[in-house]
């Protein structure tokens, strides 16, 4: 009877192990599924945005009056026009994006999925409410190391540059690192933050949230 009982701790032990195994495989998998995806995301987008003269007027010669530019030729982005007009969209094998995220202290440069969903996280990080425009943008993503994973490394003061599908750039910088709980979905919302993005903790049991204020006028 002994022999019998040890026997089955042997094999449930050598069960468990097995599908320990199969699952940390399985999410290796998956995290470097999500890695391919993104970077691919990223330069089919990049390919996409508009190159846009600048326009300021160019500095002037020593000796000479500085220069304006004709209103006709300052040409205003149609967010300013109207802040609440949605975010304009690419779509890339059946997933709209809505931005390019770089976060230049991580050296992560991401693509932003306009709607989550579970499936879609899987692939970049994705918007979960509010819009650039109207200084209200929440980003949720996995914690892959490739995605949001890093971000637990964040300070304050670390800038971030969002990149819209209208070539139009918003930098922010981190003000504020926090624990929130899971359920604590008003308080996500919450606080006028420009920019917000958030992924699990590695136990999965809170979320890691990075509040952001725009840097630019």
């Amino acid at each position: 009877m002994k022999n019998k009982k040890g026997l089955f701790w042997i094999v449930t032990g050598l069960l468990l192990i097995a599908a320990a195994l199969c699952l940390t495989i399985r999410n290796f998998q998956e995290e470097r599924n999500a890695e391919v995806s993104a970077k691919t995301a990223v330069q089919q987008l990049e390919g996409f945005l508009p190159t846009q003269a600048p326009t300021h007027p160019a500095s002037p010669t020593p000796g000479t009056p500085p220069q304006t530019l004709p209103a006709e030729e300052t040409e205003i982005p149609d967010y300013i026009l109207d802040p609440s007009m949605e975010m304009p969209v690419r779509n890339l094998d059946g997933q709209d994006y809505i931005a390019i995220l770089e976060v230049p202290t991580l050296e992560l440069t991401l693509p932003i999925i306009s709607q989550w969903s579970y499936s879609a996280l899987k692939i970049a990080p994705c918007r979960y409410a509010g819009s650039a425009y109207t200084d209200d943008l929440i980003l949720a993503g996995h914690n892959y190391r490739v995605h949001f994973g890093p971000l637990r490394n964040l300070k304050p003061g670390d800038p971030l540059i969002l990149t819209d599908m209208d070539g139009n750039r918003f930098t922010y910088e981190v003000a504020l690192v926090e624990i929130l709980e899971p359920t604590a979905v008003e308080e996500m919302k919450s606080g006028g933050w420009d920019l917000s993005l958030f992924t699990c903790t590695l136990g999965g049991q809170s979320r890691i949230t990075i509040r952001c204020q725009r840097t630019e006028p």
